[in-house]
């Protein structure tokens, strides 16, 4: 008997017959109703079939003449599936059937099959049962930290969401929508325009994804601040004391004390949300940390930071239902005040959000339940500031949130990927964490303890060798070896970000740095052995193999500055090994970028840390 397909997400229900089927040489497959709305799904169906086992896949909407041949069968509106994103799906000798009550349901049937086709041409019998346990699946990508994807790659990356069964996107903004208005803001970032919004919402709308409109709206909005027209509506003009410790002397919120604040959202709400099909509206409002320390000092003195934060969400709210969208907003000031989570209104989205593996998804999605106030679970891929990622820290934070959103109600999962200080990490480090988020948000009991790496090897990268999976789960894991674990980020991705103050950096003395070398090399030795047959295979070899270097660099760069905290000089010739290095990553992460990405926030953002890095590296030697 054959084996079990790996399939990403595992269905809520599979049962393998005896036998194994044999796929023909050409495949018909006869959509029985709403074949227009399939189309695209189809499309992609065919395409990934054809080109993945050689198969021959026909489309059509008449069973005329196939009555007797092998074909799949597609059939919506079975009443015998009844959850509206659910399918049957049976692979038998004698044909395979695929039942759903929807497009919806259908088009989620027909990506398990892909991944079932996607092993060979001999499949086993089966039969499985299918339905998500959150009705919303997100996945939200940060393009306001310089890295804003070409079309191309956008296009690509929501063909894989849909391809994991993931129906909602966002795509995280503070500056990069080009409104028509505000030029100074976005002119240096290549943004998205109004057209290119109309076409992705158009190609993600058939591939039933939502994407739901993103504009942070209170704090982190330093890229509007910092112009002279937008300066009198910045909460503390001058800077702000960080509530960790430390200052930060750039504008960060818009204050609720100035007039002016709501008639500019309204305004940035008009041009933008038109462009979008979606119900609903991620306005932000996290992290304001500055609250209170400027214009709205007194107010906050007076009558304290939840009254002061609740009415400007209410006034922002305002704004959103007004334009008949449903607002979601970051939840992460309003939970830490109950009596202020009791007076949401019961149409608002709180996302609820935390990005290690044990953050208090359970008491704060409680809170949320209590209020009668929707939610959803917002864990992160642990991607940014790591370079490579934190295995164990995003599936163990991403199960977290699953459990306890299905525990207190939720009404969705959000699965973000960040990106701090310039984005340096590649797509593929990405692709491990997405694929198991989709996987514990569509069936969490199937999916919690699902090795996803298989799915990678096999569908996404066609990797003869097998090796890349493990190449990627494991580098994201080297994070282990350093000693100090650190919060949201790792230490050689800390250490790559403080150049300007790795002498006063306190956890530079605690790292290990020759473990965390031998960790990077034993990892890394897969890709020696891959085999990847995609058309970007290439691209992909690349980024890791960038990635890898950058890491040794910075093993070698860490151990250089223990010596010097120590007193050491640094070896003869030491200095300049890691300048010439450090210029050859740097060329080579350039070169990296510009093939998937617009080339707006590429120096400003993202090559910034090894401008820093050179300029110390100089004054030491």
């Amino acid at each position: 008997m054959l084996h079990s397909p790996a399939l990403v997400p595992a269905p809520r229900q599979l049962t393998c017959g005896e036998r194994a089927v044999r796929v023909p040489d050409e495949l018909w497959v006869v959509v029985a109703g709403h074949h227009q709305e399939l189309l695209p799904v189809l499309r992609s169906f065919q395409e990934s079939v054809s080109a993945g086992v050689g198969v021959a896949v026909r489309l059509t909407a008449s069973p005329r003449g196939l009555e007797e041949r092998f074909h799949v069968a597609v059939l919506v509106g079975d009443r015998a599936v009844t959850h509206p994103q659910g399918y049957r799906l049976a692979v038998a000798p004698e044909g395979i059937r695929l039942d759903a009550a929807t497009p919806q349901g259908a088009a989620y049937g027909l990506a398990t099959l892909k991944q079932i086709l996607a092993t060979g041409r001999e499949v086993p019998e089966l039969q499985i049962d299918d339905y998500p346990d959150f009705a919303r699946r997100g996945v939200m990508l940060d393009i306001s930290r310089g890295k804003v994807p070409t079309m191309e790659r956008l296009f690509r990356f929501v063909d894989l969401l849909a391809d994991l069964k993931v129906n909602e996107f966002q795509l995280y903004t503070e500056h990069t929508f080009a409104y028509r208005e505000h030029r100074e803001v976005w002119q240096a970032y290549s943004p998205m325009t109004g057209e290119q919004i109309m076409l992705l919402d158009r190609y993600c709308r058939e591939r039933f994804i939502d994407l739901v409109p993103n504009q942070n709206s209170f704090g982190h909005m330093t890229p509007w601040l910092i112009h002279p027209r937008y300066q009198h509506m910045a909460e503390a003009p001058d800077g702000f004391e960080l509530p960790w410790g430390g200052r930060r002397d750039e504008p960060f919120s818009l204050s609720p004390a100035e007039p002016s604040v709501i008639p500019f959202l309204a305004g940035l709400y008009d041009e933008l949300l038109p462009h979008f099909t979606s119900q609903y509206f991620n306005v932000g409002c996290d992290e304001t940390f500055d609250l209170g320390q400027g214009r709205s000092k007194k107010a906050v003195a007076e009558r304290g930071e939840h009254a002061v934060y609740l009415e400007q969400l209410l006034k922002i709210y305002r704004l959103v239902a007004e334009r008949g969208r449903t607002m979601q907003f970051w939840g992460d000031i309003i939970i830490k005040y109950p009596e202020a989570v009791a007076q949401l209104p019961k149409d608002v989205i709180a996302l609820e959000w935390g990005y290690e593996a044990d953050h208090p998804f359970d008491a704060h999605c409680a809170e949320y339940a209590r209020a009668g106030v929707p939610f959803y679970v917002c864990p992160g891929t642990s991607t940014w500031m790591s370079l490579v990622g934190r295995t164990e820290n995003a599936l163990g934070n991403m199960r977290n949130a699953a459990e306890s959103g299905l525990k207190h109600g939720a009404a969705g999962y959000l699965n973000t990927i960040w990106g701090d200080y310039g984005h340096q990490d590649y797509e593929p480090v990405v692709y491990l964490p997405v694929a198991y988020g989709a996987g514990v948000s569509w069936a969490f009991t199937a999916n919690r303890d699902r090795d996803v790496r298989p799915f990678l090897n096999q569908l996404l990268f066609r990797d003869a060798a097998g090796a890349i999976g493990d190449v990627l789960h494991d580098l994201g894991n080297t994070y282990l070896a350093a000693g100090p674990l650190l919060h949201n980020s790792t230490a050689l991705g800390r250490l790559f970000h403080s150049a300007a103050a790795w002498r006063t950096w306190k956890p530079l003395a605690e790292c290990d740095f020759a473990a965390q070398e031998q960790a990077v090399r034993q990892a890394a030795a897969g890709l020696e052995r891959a085999d990847l047959r995609t058309a970007d295979g290439p691209l992909v070899m690349r980024e890791m193999r960038n990635s890898v270097r950058l890491l040794l660099l910075l093993c070698d760069l860490g151990r250089t500055l223990q010596g010097v905290q120590r007193g050491e000089r640094p070896a003869t010739g030491k200095v300049q090994q890691l300048v010439r290095e450090l210029d050859e990553v740097a060329y080579e992460h350039r070169e990296l970028w510009l093939q998937r990405n617009r080339p707006g926030g590429l120096e400003e953002m993202s090559m910034k840390p090894f401008r820093a890095w050179r300029q110390e590296l100089q004054k030491l030697g």
